[in-house]
Order: structure tokens, then C-alpha cells, then sequence
């Protein structure tokens, strides 16, 4: 009886801990989609199908990126390349987001590692760690911005035409056009995730800097990429100063 009575308290104990930790999880989300202001909030997380570390990390940004609605919440996943020596290539991978990287830590004065969360380029924690994740979103949807962007995407002859509207205080600041494929899955074969099926969400494919135009509207254009297919891809805006990676406005587009 004794034993039967131990093993129930012991079990009563893990279900009060898990409800705790699913509300705490809960309160966390509602404080940032109750965060009042016209903020916004970009969370550039640098992940690797080669990290055992990053599948956690790919889910939290995918349920956000999920239960943002309408919100001014941007995800944007970049796959470094540097892990595919490690016995398996992620072929979402590019140096340019490694690099990219690398120039965040230049800025933090912090190393390089994966899951890393980047947001606004303002603030960088570990992907996975849900509270740290969620503070950057309400301080970054509770600030009022200084800078305006917006754009629309359409298909014109090979070519992705932007048309786009910067205002306020840009100073040096560049434009930056992330193409960005909604959804993907893949099967790992080799390296610290064999044999995982990974589920992957806002993967960035194709990175352009340009230089800000002035003036009421400006226009560039990019490449259509090979497998793009507009109901499954978007594009993301970001007006960014250089000099120390702060993200002064974004904006997303679908493509028409």
C-alpha cells in the first residue's frame, strides 16, 4: 500500500509539473501577442540539419512563426554551411548565411554556434530558449519605429520585380530581400540527426543587399529561383544599417 501510494504522489507530482511548465509556455506567447506598440520583430535563427541541437530550435521559431497571425513577427531560418563537414551537407545550406553569421558576432563581440537566435539584429540567445525568444518579441513589438518599409512582389519575366517604399531616417542603411520558402522536409542520412525526418520553416534561399534608394518609391529586381513556386514562397524586407546590424523597419510580400 505504502508503494502504491508513493508512486502516486510521485505521479501526481509530474503531471502538476507539466501543466506548470505548459502554462508558464502559454503566459510566455500571450505576453508578446498582447504587446501593444507598432513594433516588429525579425528573428533570424542560424541552424543546420548537421546539429542535433537545432530540430527543438526549428520547431519554437515554426510554432511562432505560426501563432504570430497578423502580427509584425518575421522568421527568417538561415542554414550554415559550416556543419557539412561533419558527414552530412544540408543542402538548404550557404557560406553567405554563415558569413552573415559571423558578422553578428562581430557586432555582439560573442561566438559563433547554432541554434542562434538574431533579433533585430539588436539581441542574439540560444534558439531553443523560449523565454529568451519571447522577451526579444515583446520588446521588439513594444518599440515604436522610426523607419517605414513597404513592399509588394510580382512576377515579371524571369524575374521577381520589388517595388518598395522607405521612410523616415535611413542615414547609410541598405535593403536587404530575403526570398523565403514557407515550408520543407528532409530525410537525414548521415551526421548527428541520421535517420530524423526534419520539419523545416521559413527557410531563407536567397539573401539580396541593396543600397537604399531615395525618393517616394523605388524599384529592383531579382532572379526567379528554379524550384519557386509563389503559394509556398514570400518575400521579407529589412532596412539594416551596416555599421552595426540594426534592423530599422521590415515588411513582407507575397509574390503576385
Amino acid at each position: 500500500m505504502l508503494k502504491n501510494s508513493m508512486l502516486y504522489t510521485i505521479l501526481v507530482l509530474l503531471v502538476s509539473i507539466t501543466f506548470l511548465s505548459f502554462r508558464s509556455n502559454a503566459s510566455k506567447a500571450e505576453k508578446w501577442r498582447r504587446a501593444a506598440g507598432n513594433g516588429f520583430a525579425v528573428l533570424e535563427l542560424f541552424t543546420s540539419e548537421g546539429c542535433s541541437s537545432c530540430p527543438p530550435a526549428d520547431a519554437l521559431l515554426e510554432r511562432i512563426q505560426k501563432e504570430a497571425g497578423n502580427k509584425p513577427v518575421y522568421v527568417l531560418a538561415y542554414h550554415v554551411d559550416y556543419w557539412n563537414r561533419l558527414g552530412w551537407k544540408d543542402v538548404f545550406s550557404d557560406a553567405k548565411y554563415s558569413e552573415r553569421q559571423y558578422q553578428y558576432s562581430r557586432f555582439f563581440k560573442g561566438q559563433v554556434y547554432t541554434p542562434q537566435v538574431v533579433i533585430n539584429g539588436r539581441s542574439e540567445c540560444i534558439g531553443s530558449d523560449e523565454a529568451a525568444v519571447s522577451q526579444g518579441i515583446t520588446q521588439g513589438l513594444s518599440s515604436v519605429p522610426t523607419v517605414g518599409l513597404t513592399i509588394e512582389a510580382r512576377q515579371e519575366a524571369g524575374n521577381i520585380a520589388l517595388n518598395y517604399q522607405v521612410t523616415g531616417n535611413t542615414r547609410n542603411d541598405q535593403l536587404l530581400i530575403a526570398v523565403v520558402q514557407k515550408h520543407a522536409v528532409s530525410k537525414v542520412k548521415r551526421g548527428e540527426n541520421e535517420g530524423r525526418t526534419l520539419s523545416h520553416a521559413q527557410i531563407v534561399r536567397k539573401l539580396y543587399v541593396f543600397d537604399l534608394k531615395k525618393g517616394e518609391k523605388a524599384k529592383e529586381q531579382i532572379p526567379v529561383p528554379e524550384d519557386f513556386n509563389a503559394q509556398e514562397w514570400e518575400i521579407v524586407g529589412m532596412v539594416q544599417d551596416p555599421e552595426n546590424g540594426v534592423i530599422a523597419a521590415a515588411a513582407r510580400s507575397v509574390v503576385l
